[in-house]
């Protein structure tokens, strides 16, 4: 019997007529409906025809979680009075409960994906309901997408409901074609903030690290509400992790029941969430609980503030969940499920001022996670750029190409990112196309049974009392009892019954590796091994001591105690980047050997010459390499010339020209021709290292094309390399000397050395006695000298660039303060009339 006392308190009732028109006048629809209204489950029904009015149609609803879809499914069958399985179903991975007449049918997002690969007409269904889209999940994204195609160009009669409570609304709009915007008014009771931020600071979330003060902080304010309000309460936590511990600290509550939802929970636990009733319960939940439940008997919500999302570490290949600072939007709906059923209270774990500062909607999947699994749906879907899709957010172009190239390596997608037979198989196995492809290739190595055992294991993060070795964790899933291990057996069976439904494209291992009876007669570990390493290739790692360095050149840290320590190379299942290292860290893992090493990561294994520079000469080598680790090296005798003249180009740029013979002389020269470059220009030389490097064909080439090490670089006259670059052509080379002299002729006589060290200006350096009589500096280029007047000892008296200036006015307190130490030099009262010498005044009296 329907319960229509239930079904008429819901609110959204009153926007059923504007959805009818909404989809009878143009086909699609926006619902913008606040939580607890029964958009969820009144609109569904509604739109099939169940409650005895309207058309009766088949309608499927998305969910992004297979909890929320559960739960709507079993809420829908309670309404109409029926069991689940009815008029209302549910399909979920790995579980279906959907009779033959049943008019509704919940499924999570990802199944509908995998239904439109296999029938893009969706035969036989009316309507779709696209729930909780505010939520931006990346299958949600490209179901949207993909629906709106089949509707722009196969069925233009499907009607398309994008439902949400709090969203973009006009965003959704104009991706589905302008449709209108329907609002329901939610009849929610008024919630009480109470800001509750810790006494002292906390640091902040760091990868999956959660500061446990805080921890200790949310369990803290979970007591204080149920001391200060009744009713139960519901707790947000980021994960798994968390909510143990904030379990493990509430300890005993008296007659309070403390229960712990997320999407691992063994389903009694959920159904006992979901069903209320019985003495006070406090529910630690993830974000599962943020939308698509309702949690009777809650009046009270403690928010952590906390969630999880995923992220890419691109330069590490390495992609993970991440702990981050919940969005506005996610705390609205937070607070919400305080006042679903009375007034009630939000204790957020923050402070107020903090509260503008967070970001107004949580970061799009499509925008931060790993697009892998996205890049292979688009590709089947015959739109391997994703470019012809209607998505609310473009795929970030780095993240599209790292996708690629992972597909690429497993033969899903051609060349050109179209995709294959094998790429085809692998999206319908519902799997990350990693763990597809190591289910298809290790299936045809181990058998189906302990292939599917090992990607079960590696679909969902095990317990971290399972340990961090995978054979170990195997073993212990199949004798343990928790809810973990059931979810293991249920998804083993169901791995099982796939591949041998999936026709088995061509490997993409080379034949010689593979005997079947050679890995049918290995050890367990060494079967779990070559399966996580064919899911994870460019992980395969060899071991050293404490750390590990992966294929791809990413080092990571393997933890005290780790049985992995003791092997020579790991398959790297999961792995983290630690606060404040630069390493990874890894959490999960399999022994493997060096043939699996190779077997797995066949792609990147090369024999190649490798001849460079190192600890100050050349060093010629043949190396075997997988991707970054080396397997074998032995001596190169014969290097090719042209890798040996990069070396010694490389050991150029790194130490400098300094390692050819540079004779006193070279050195001027080059002084003298950096000097003409900055004041004359064109058609001299830029001598600078990095100008020199650029013409070294020029002017070294035929002495570098004879050298071979580092000896040979020390033999080669830097000097008459030099000279070559002078402007010979033109004839200015002969000028050079007159331009830029080495010497220069003094009044006394003498040729004096020029200085070039500084370009800008050169100097001279002169005894003041052989200056006499000089008007002017002299100048080189048209440049005056600067002039550094030595006293008869050598050292410099005076400096000057003006000589006049000097004589008229310095040369007075030189004199007055030299003469007296040195008496037997001439020291005139007119030096600009005296002879000049370079004798002292009794020679020049002989």
């Amino acid at each position: 019997m329907i319960r229509y006392d239930a079904l008429d308190a819901l609110p959204v009732r009153g926007a059923l007529p504007a959805l009818d028109d909404a989809l009878e006048g143009h086909g699609t629809a926006v619902l913008v409906a606040p939580p607890g209204t029964g958009k969820t489950t009144l609109v569904p029904l509604a739109l099939a025809g169940l409650l005895g009015e309207g058309p009766r149609r088949r309608v499927i609803v998305a969910e992004p979680r297979r909890i929320a879809a559960r739960a709507a499914a079993r809420r829908m069958a309670w309404l109409l009075g029926e069991k689940v399985g009815q008029s209302v179903g549910y399909t979920v991975r790995g579980e279906r409960v959907v009779g033959r007449h049943a008019r509704v049918e919940v499924v999570t997002t990802g199944v509908l994906v995998q239904r439109l690969q296999r029938d893009q007409e969706l035969a036989g269904a009316d309507v779709v309901v696209l729930d909780e889209c505010h939520e931006r999940h990346l299958d949600a994204d490209t179901a949207a997408a993909f629906l709106w195609d089949v509707r722009q160009t196969l069925r233009p009669e499907l009607r398309l409901v994008a439902a949400s409570a709090t969203t973009d609304a006009q965003g959704w709009a104009g991706l589905l074609g302008g449709a209108p915007v329907v609002e329901a008014r939610g009849a929610a009771y008024p919630v009480e903030v109470v800001w509750a931020p810790p006494v002292r600071p906390v640091r902040p979330p760091h990868g999956m690290r959660v500061d446990p003060a805080l921890l200790a902080h949310v369990a803290s304010v979970v007591r204080r509400a149920l001391a200060e309000r009744d009713g139960d309460v519901l707790c947000f936590l980021p994960g798994v992790g968390e909510i143990a511990r904030v379990a493990g600290q509430l300890g005993e509550l008296g007659d309070v029941e403390v229960l712990q939802v997320h999407g691992r929970a063994p389903a009694a636990v959920q159904d006992a969430v979901l069903a209320g009733g019985g003495r006070r319960r406090v529910v630690l939940a993830t974000s599962v609980a943020e939308s698509s439940l309702t949690v009777p008997g809650v009046r009270v919500v403690v928010d952590s503030g906390l969630a999880r999302e995923p992220r890419v570490d691109h330069a590490r290949g390495l992609s993970a969940l991440t702990t981050v600072r919940a969005s506005q939007a996610a705390g609205r709906q937070r607070a919400g499920r305080a006042g679903r059923e009375a007034p009630g209270a939000v204790y957020r774990c923050w402070a107020e001022a903090e509260d503008a500062r967070l970001p107004r909607f949580p970061s799009p999947e499509i925008k931060v996670a790993d697009l892998t699994a996205f890049a292979l749906q688009v590709a089947c879907w015959g739109d391997p750029d994703a470019s012809g899709l209607a998505l609310l957010d473009p795929p970030p172009g780095g993240a599209m190409a790292a996708a690629r190239d992972v597909l690429a390596a497993v033969g899903a997608v051609d060349s050109v990112g179209r995709a294959t037979e094998r790429g085809a198989a692998l999206a319908r196995l519902g799997l990350h196309p990693r763990l597809g492809r190591a289910l298809l290739d290790g299936s045809g190595l181990v058998g189906a049974e302990r292939a599917a055992e090992v990607i079960a294991l590696l679909s969902e993060e095990a317990p971290r009392e399972y340990g961090d070795d995978l054979a170990g964790a195997l073993r212990r899933a199949r004798r343990g009892g928790d809810a973990y291990a059931a979810r293991w057996r249920s998804e083993v069976r169901r791995l099982r019954a796939v591949v041998s439904g999936v026709s088995h494209p061509p490997s993409r291992i080379s034949r010689p590796e593979v005997e079947v009876g050679r890995w049918d007669n290995a050890s367990e570990d060494r079967q779990v091994g070559l399966v996580a390493a064919l899911a994870f290739p460019e992980r395969v790692a060899r071991v050293d001591g404490g750390s590990c360095l992966m294929v791809s050149g990413t080092r990571a840290e393997i933890g005290e105690g780790s049985g992995l320590r003791g092997a020579d190379w790991v398959a790297v299942a999961v792995a983290d980047r630690p606060v404040g290292k630069g390493h990874a860290r890894v959490q999960s893992g399999a022994v493997v050997d060096e043939g699996v090493a190779r077997l797995a990561a066949g792609a990147l294994l090369e024999e190649r010459d490798e001849v460079g520079w190192d600890r100050g000469d050349v060093v010629a080598r043949r190396v075997e390499r997988l991707g970054a680790v080396e397997l074998a090296v032995r001596p190169l005798r014969d290097a090719d010339p042209g890798l040996v003249r990069g070396a010694l180009l490389d050991g150029l740029r790194r130490e400098g020209f300094g390692a050819l013979r540079w004779s006193p002389e070279a050195g001027v020269l080059r002084q003298r021709l950096a000097f003409l470059r900055l004041h004359l220009g064109e058609p001299w030389p830029d001598v600078s290292d990095d100008a020199l490097h650029a013409r070294v064909e020029e002017w070294l080439e035929p002495e570098l094309s004879r050298a071979r090490r580092r000896a040979d670089l020390a033999r080669i006259e830097a000097g008459e390399a030099l000279a070559r670059l002078l402007p010979w052509a033109s004839g200015e080379a002969g000028r050079l000397d007159e331009l830029a002299p080495e010497r220069i002729t003094v009044p006394s006589g003498s040729r004096i050395r020029v200085d070039y060290s500084r370009p800008e200006q050169p100097v001279l350096a002169v005894k003041l006695q052989e200056m006499f009589g000089l008007q002017e500096s002299p100048r080189v280029a048209g440049v005056p000298l600067l002039v550094h007047l030595l006293s008869p000892a050598g050292r410099p008296a005076a400096v000057t660039a003006d000589l006049a200036s000097f004589w008229r006015d310095g040369y007075k307190g030189v004199r007055a303060e030299l003469r007296g130490r040195y008496p037997k030099h001439p020291w005139p009262e007119d030096p600009a009339g005296a002879e000049p010498t370079r004798h002292t005044s009794a020679r020049l009296r002989r």
